[in-house]
């Protein structure tokens, strides 16, 4: 009864194991949406065309990350584009990208990386939000769902079970395959599915009457740990569970590489259950750690996800208006004009801003950046020089750059129809350098780089794929990129 999460390996070659994969797709699709099992083909008239189609929308919510600058930028992958045949990437600073699906599998996020994110509370929230709600547009349209199964004699629901007695065998090594056959087969089992990845639970007979329900095996694929689709599965769980079979606890006995991962789920090592309830119904094997989760009578489980973000954001809200000294309090505005580029037409110093030093400003934070020059210690009009020279001897590489013509003056409208109705901060090189040689605008390094990726971004965001302006802003991004991270060590900056 060990239950462990595993990573399914790619099928080996063999046309008896490559169609039972295919049934099961197909059938499971059938039983989800109701209204589409008249209509749905048999598995053998199932194109290539619509495999390769399924695959790629099952890519959505799996997040891929890129280097900028030597900054990691995590994204998201929202959508696949069948008429370009390019995947939709929402990255964390807001800006969008199509990419091909060879670039979108070299730069796929490994497990650990977003695991290690999440548990440091590192994962941008834009990007956890737009991972919901992928999941709820796909179980919205049919293409995520849940099916409870049985051994009820159904031939269809047969298929299924031996599936996932495959599945279990490949993932539960140390266990006989006769008791995983015998568990998967018994008529006491119940089994729920997500497009052919499961989590297995047993009711015995005994449950009703003992009030529990026990999970036997558990196996879920890495890439749908990641997008979040084994909380979702066992939300769907715990509410079967309660409404449908009546119990009140979930208990199981897990390995201890995935201890973490039902600590997540709610699950503890305290057994809130009676132990005369329990004890003798479930056996504990050796390596094995008993845990058990308390199903709340009330919470509805299957909207736990976007509940609790909508509350988190709540508590959020609530945290700083507390933290706040300045609630309610509205300052006078200051006499602010821009000039060309965004410059101020004169200096204003920081600290007379009003209201700015009241919410807890402080003058060191003035000028804050990631990038420190060697002597940080200098005085800040030293600082700032190095910061401008370097930022000149950048612009002046870019210009130089045979895919720099697209960008060194501003789009023209009549050229680019309804550019300025998309692009709503129009960025160029020529502002850029306005912006540089007034040695006011760029007081940091994270200024200047913002300005920059903008630029590139909106290319990609007016631009098609294919066009001659996508690929120079592709070009001249990995360029600059290149530069500016050899330009630090030449130019002898830290960065934290």
């Amino acid at each position: 009864m060990n239950a462990g999460v595993g990573e399914t390996k790619k099928r080996k070659k063999g046309k008896g194991r490559q169609k039972a994969s295919n049934r099961t797709r197909s059938i499971y699709s059938c039983v989800v949406s109701s209204s589409a099992h008249e209509s749905s083909p048999s598995p053998d008239e199932v194109s290539i065309v619509e495999k390769v189609k399924r695959e790629n929308e099952d890519m959505a919510g799996r997040y891929v990350f890129k280097m900028f600058c030597g900054e990691r930028i995590i994204g998201l992958v929202t959508g696949y584009d069948n008429e370009t045949s390019k995947f939709t990437i929402v990255y964390e600073d807001c800006n969008n990208d199509l990419i091909d699906k060879e670039i979108l599998l070299r730069t796929l996020a490994p497990p650990t990386l977003v695991d290690w994110m999440f548990d440091s509370h590192r994962m941008p929230r834009l990007l956890c939000i737009l991972q919901q709600k992928v999941l709820d547009d796909e179980e919205q349209e049919g293409r995520l769902g849940f099916v409870f199964i049985e051994n009820d004699g159904v031939d269809e629901h047969m298929i299924w079970l031996i599936e996932l007695k495959n599945l279990f065998s490949r993932h539960l090594p140390h266990a006989p395959k006769e008791y995983i056959v015998r568990r998967v087969l018994d008529l006491n089992h119940k089994s729920i599915m997500e497009s052919g990845r499961c989590w297995r639970y047993h009711i015995p007979s005994i449950s009703q009457s003992q009030g529990f329900v026990e999970i036997a095996f558990c196996a879920v694929m890495a890439n749908e740990l990641i997008k979040g689709c084994g909380t979702r599965l066992m939300n769907h769980l715990k509410q079967h569970a309660r409404d449908m079979e009546g119990v009140a606890h979930l208990l199981t006995c897990a390995d201890s590489n995935v201890v973490d991962y039902f600590l997540k789920q709610g699950f503890t090592k305290e057994i809130t259950l009676e132990k005369d309830r329990w004890q003798g119904y479930i056996k504990v094997y050796d390596g094995g750690i008993l845990m058990g989760c308390e199903l709340h009578p009330k919470l509805p489980y299957s909207y736990t996800t976007t509940m609790t973000s909508h509350h988190r954001q709540h508590a959020i809200i609530e945290r700083i208006r507390e933290a706040s000294n300045s609630e309610n309090i509205v300052y006078p505005g200051i006499d602010f004009q821009k000039g060309e580029a965004g410059i101020p037409s004169w200096p204003i110093k920081v600290e007379d801003i009003p209201g700015l030093k009241e919410a807890g400003w402080t003058p060191d934070q003035y000028g804050h950046s990631r990038f420190k020059t060697e002597n940080d210690s200098a005085d800040t009009a030293s600082n700032q020089e190095s910061i401008t020279a370097f930022m000149r001897s950048l612009l002046k590489q870019i210009y130089d750059h045979p895919d720099a013509w697209p960008f060194k003056e501003p789009v023209d409208s009549d050229n680019a129809p309804g550019y300025y109705d998309l692009i709503k901060d129009p960025m160029d090189l020529k502002m850029i350098t306005t912006r540089v040689e007034s040695e006011q605008y760029y007081i940091t390094l994270e200024m200047f780089l913002a300005d920059m990726k903008r630029m590139f971004a909106n290319a990609r965001t007016y631009n098609m794929h294919h066009t001659v302006y996508y690929k120079c802003a592709n070009r001249l991004e990995s360029f600059f990129s290149g530069i500016f991270q050899s330009g630090l060590q030449d130019n002898k900056f830290q960065q934290n």
